[in-house]
């Protein structure tokens, strides 16, 4: 079910992606013979409006707008070839532009809910900010570990830990974890002992019970190739912020800084290609497959995070499309450009093996990405 209301976001996205394209065209005066949802073969012809013929087609890997005479060489009346070069521009950003502006609304609303923390030194205004959930969650849980022998599963969230019947600094609760940094500190100073850890697991508070390593049994798996704490978790942190009047703020300044890791996540790829890590290069990215197992994995952060990770996705998106790459609004406004620039004819033919050529590749890209994502989520 995760794994199709993946499916149904990046679907969403892509079509207000065409969606802007679609008004920027009729706007600046061009004809949009088709809208579809999917690509070809045609399943249904929704209606016709203005017309525009809109379509369902069995291809479920996006949308497209069909403009009049979408060629650059066009020159009948009403075409994108007969447009002016600004209204041409216009048209091939206005996608991009709508996919950057639902991820800046979409983390301006989270903002003012409870933005998830998702990197380090993530953006904050932190005269506004109060902190709304601030947890450790138990992340990796070793094999045969006192973790795992006392039921503590991966994504629970750890509240306190204390030994049995006796009181600490931290009070009579025992340890109370705030930030990943006091599991270690509280498994250490309780090592060897018969603890209690109080957990949230799907929002249902649970007591487990086990006995933590002593420090020599620590020491000892350290060489070998199983090496295990004093509880045997790898913790990590969930913590989300709420802004009021900061939220717009913050809004932009995750889509700026997201924008800028999002470049340098792609320049990472594009090295390893180069360098011939083909497997590692491709394990950097995800398609349908990856977002439904992300979706899956992280449904108990709430409906929140997952907002969040569809803003990343819109993101993302506009990203990849603002890029030169051919076949994608930035590669096709990058060859109208150089055309222009060079004062050469862009004839059909010439844009239809630059754009075709671009567009099988994404296509083999997507496959590949698909069969690496069931490899590593499924298989």
């Amino acid at each position: 079910m995760l794994v199709f209301i993946g499916f149904i976001c990046i679907l969403l996205l892509v079509v207000a992606h065409e969606a802007g394209h679609f008004f920027a065209a009729r706007r600046n005066g061009i004809e949009v013979e088709e809208f579809g949802i999917g690509f070809p073969p045609k399943a249904k012809t929704l209606g016709v409006r203005n017309g525009t013929e809109y379509t369902l087609n069995w291809l479920p890997l996006g949308g497209f707008v069909k403009l009049k005479g979408e060629h650059d060489a066009d020159t009948t009346p009403g075409s994108f070839g007969a447009a002016r070069l600004i209204d041409k521009v216009k048209v091939m950003v206005a996608g991009v532009g709508v996919n950057f502006l639902i991820a800046f609304l979409l983390f301006t609303f989270v903002s003012l809910i409870g933005i998830p923390q998702l990197v380090p030194n993530q953006y904050s205004v932190e005269s506004n900010a109060t902190v709304q959930r601030q947890d450790v969650l138990a992340g990796f849980v070793a094999e045969g570990s006192p973790a795992e022998q006392s039921g503590l599963q991966a994504n629970d969230v750890i509240r306190s830990i204390k030994a049995e019947g006796m009181c600490f600094d931290g009070g009579c609760d025992g340890f109370v974890l705030n930030e990943s940094d006091d599991l270690g500190d509280a498994t250490s100073a309780l090592a060897g002992q018969n603890v209690s850890i109080e957990i949230e697991r799907s929002g249902e508070e649970q007591r487990l019970n086990t006995t933590l390593l002593t420090e020599q049994e620590v020491e000892a798996s350290k060489d070998t190739d199983d090496p295990k704490g004093y509880l045997g978790v790898v913790p990590s942190e969930y913590s989300t912020k709420r802004y009021t009047w900061a939220a717009p703020i913050v809004g932009a300044g995750t889509t700026v800084q997201f924008t800028q890791l999002t470049l340098e996540g792609l320049g990472g790829i594009v090295t390893g290609l180069f360098r011939g890590e083909v497997k590692e290069a491709t394990e950097q990215v995800s398609g349908v497959v990856g977002v439904g197992f992300i979706f899956s994995s992280a449904s108990f952060l709430g409906p929140v995070f997952m907002l969040m990770i569809v803003a990343v996705i819109s993101l993302s998106l506009a990203v990849m499309n603002v890029l030169p790459i051919p076949a994608l609004d930035g590669g096709r406004l990058f060859v109208t450009l150089l055309f222009r620039a060079l004062n050469k004819p862009l004839t059909k033919e010439t844009e239809e093996k630059i754009h075709g050529s671009g567009f099988a590749a994404l296509m083999i890209l997507f496959l590949l990405i698909t069969v690496v994502d069931v490899q590593r989520f499924i298989l």
